[in-house]
C-alpha cells in the first residue's frame, strides 16, 4: 500500500477499493456503490446515531425524494442556497410534467409543507423527527469517495419548538447527542461558528463539527443550525399556545452524513489499513486457525469458540480460506478488524487462544475460561484508537500570532474581527478560508488583520 503519511490521498483512493467500502467505476460520477464491507460500517453507524437520536425522544420518517419547485421556492433564501446543486427532474415517460420536481438536496422544503398539517398546538411540541436517507446535490468540484459526492448518505433532524429558548436548548442537545457519537466513532473535533456568509441557508447561525485530516485539510462532518423563526413564518408553521394565541414555532436542524466514515478512515488508518473502533467493525473479532497435523481438531476448536463469542453478542467469524496464516494476517488488518485470536496445536492442547490487537504488535494469551476478557481487549484498541485520535487533533492545529505563522500545513486558530474583509485576505495570503468563530471560547484579542478586538478562530484549507 502507499504510504499514508507521504500521499493521504492516494493511500485514502486505495483503501477503500481494498477493503470493499466503495466501487467508483459506476457511469454516474459522484453516484457510487456502497460495496458490502462499507455499507455494514456505514449502518453500524446509522445505528450508533438512532441510539442517542432515539434516546432523546425523536422519531424516525422517511419522506419522499421528489420535491416539487413550488415546495422549494417558498423559502427563496433557502434554495437560492442550493440552486446550482440541484437536479431537477422534468418528464415523466414521455410526458413533460405539469410542475417540475427535484431530487431532494435537504428536506426543509419537503417536511415543512407537512409541518403545519402536523403542529397544531402547544401540546404537540416539541417536534422531533429524523430521517437517514440520500440527498443529491450536482457536485461540480472534484469528486472523492464519502467526502465530496453527489449522493450523499444523510442523516437530518428537524424539530419545531414553542420558542426561540426552547430550541436553544436543543441546541445543546444535539451537542450532547453528538458528543456521544464522537466517543463512539474515536473522533476528535472543533466546534466553530459559521461566519453570516458560511452558515446553512437560512440559518440563523450553523455550528459545525470539524476535524483535521491527513493531507493538511480540515473535514465538517457535521453542523447543527438554530432557525428561529425564519422558515415557520415562510411555510406558515404555527400554534395555538396555553392562551389561544397562534404564535409561530422555532425551529432547529442536525445534520450528518458519510464524511464520518471518511473521517474514520482517515484518521485512524495506517500503512496496514483500516483501524475500526468496535462498534462499527463489521467483523469485532477474526478467528484464524493455523494449519497443522491436527487441523480438523484445531477447527473443530476454533469453532466451538467462535459460538461462544458469537452467544456473548460479538461480530465473530472465522476464515477457512486456503491461504496461507501470514496472507490472512495481513487481509484482516487491513480490514481494520480489531481483535485477531489465532489458533493453532499449542493453543488447541492447552486449551487457550493467542490474541493479537489491531493497534499493538504483541500478542496477548489467555484461557479459554476467561474468554470474556476479550471486551477489555476490545475496549483497549479503542482507547489506543482515541489515544491516536487526540494526538493527531493537537498535532495539526497550530496557533498563529501573525499570518506568517498561518502559512503553514496545519489548522490554525487565531484572534479574528469576523469581517469578510479581514477573512478574504487571510485566505489570499494563506489558503485558509474562515471556518468561524470557537463554539464558547471566552477569550478575546486583537484580529491578526486589522488589530481591531476578535474571538478566536479556526481557519483551514477544508475538503
Amino acid at each position: 500500500m502507499e504510504n499514508k503519511k507521504e500521499n493521504f490521498s492516494e493511500w485514502y483512493n486505495e483503501i477503500i477499493e481494498l477493503a470493499g467500502l466503495t466501487d467508483k467505476r459506476y457511469e454516474i460520477k459522484g453516484m457510487n456503490i456502497w460495496m458490502p464491507y462499507g455499507l455494514k460500517i456505514m449502518h453500524l453507524i446509522d445505528d450508533i446515531i438512532r441510539k442517542y437520536s432515539d434516546e432523546k425522544k425523536f422519531q424516525e420518517v422517511s419522506f419522499p425524494v421528489l420535491i416539487s419547485r413550488k415546495q422549494l421556492e417558498v423559502e427563496f433564501e433557502h434554495v437560492k442556497g442550493f440552486e446550482n446543486e440541484i437536479y431537477w427532474v422534468t418528464k415523466g415517460g414521455k410526458d413533460t410534467l405539469d410542475v417540475d420536481l427535484a431530487l431532494r438536496p435537504t428536506s426543509e422544503s419537503a417536511m415543512y409543507t407537512m409541518f403545519p398539517l402536523w403542529i397544531r398546538s402547544h401540546t404537540d411540541l416539541p417536534f422531533k423527527i429524523y430521517q437517514i436517507v440520500s440527498v443529491y446535490r450536482y457536485e461540480t468540484k472534484h469528486t472523492r469517495a464519502f467526502i465530496r459526492v453527489r449522493e450523499i448518505h444523510f442523516y437530518e433532524a428537524h424539530t419545531a419548538h414553542k420558542d426561540y429558548n426552547d430550541a436553544e436548548k436543543q441546541m445543546n442537545e444535539y451537542l450532547d447527542i453528538w458528543k456521544k457519537i464522537a466517543s463512539e466513532l474515536c473522533l476528535e473535533y472543533s466546534l466553530d461558528v459559521r461566519p453570516e456568509w458560511a452558515k446553512f441557508p437560512g440559518a440563523k447561525y450553523s455550528i459545525a463539527f470539524d476535524t483535521p485530516m491527513p493531507g493538511y485539510r480540515s473535514l465538517q462532518v457535521g453542523t447543527i443550525h438554530e432557525y428561529g423563526e425564519n422558515f415557520a413564518r415562510n411555510y406558515n408553521i404555527k400554534y395555538l399556545d396555553e392562551n389561544g394565541d397562534l404564535k409561530y414555532v422555532s425551529q432547529t436542524t442536525f445534520g450528518l452524513s458519510e464524511r464520518l466514515l471518511a473521517a474514520v478512515i482517515g484518521i485512524h488508518g495506517d500503512d496496514k489499513g483500516l483501524i475500526l473502533p468496535y462498534r462499527i467493525a463489521p467483523v469485532q473479532i477474526i478467528i484464524v486457525p493455523i494449519p497443522g497435523e491436527i487441523y480438523d481438531k484445531i477447527l473443530e476448536y476454533s469453532r466451538t469458540i467462535m459460538d461462544d463469542l458469537k452467544n456473548m453478542g460479538y461480530r465473530v467469524d472465522i476464515d477457512e480460506r486456503d491461504y496461507t496464516p501470514g496472507y490472512k494476517y495481513n487481509d484482516w488488518e487491513m480490514k481494520g478488524v480489531p481483535l485477531r485470536i489465532e489458533i493453532g496445536s499449542r493453543e488447541y492442547n492447552e486449551n487457550m487462544i493467542t490474541l493479537s490487537l489491531r493497534t499493538q504488535k504483541k500478542k496477548i494469551k489467555i484461557s479459554r475460561q476467561n474468554l470474556r476478557d476479550v471486551e477489555n481487549y476490545l475496549k483497549t484498541v479503542n482507547d489506543d484508537i482515541k489515544s491516536h485520535s487526540l494526538k493527531f487533533f493537537n498535532d495539526n492545529i497550530h496557533m498563529a500570532k501573525s499570518i506568517d505563522d498561518m502559512k503553514n500545513e496545519y489548522m490554525v486558530r487565531a484572534y479574528w474581527c469576523g469581517s469578510k474583509e479581514c477573512s478574504d485576505k487571510i485566505e489570499a495570503l494563506t489558503e485558509k478560508a474562515a471556518l468561524g468563530n470557537i463554539y464558547n471560547d471566552k477569550t478575546s484579542g486583537k484580529c491578526i488583520v486589522c488589530g481591531r478586538d476578535g474571538k478566536l478562530s479556526m481557519f483551514s484549507r477544508t475538503y
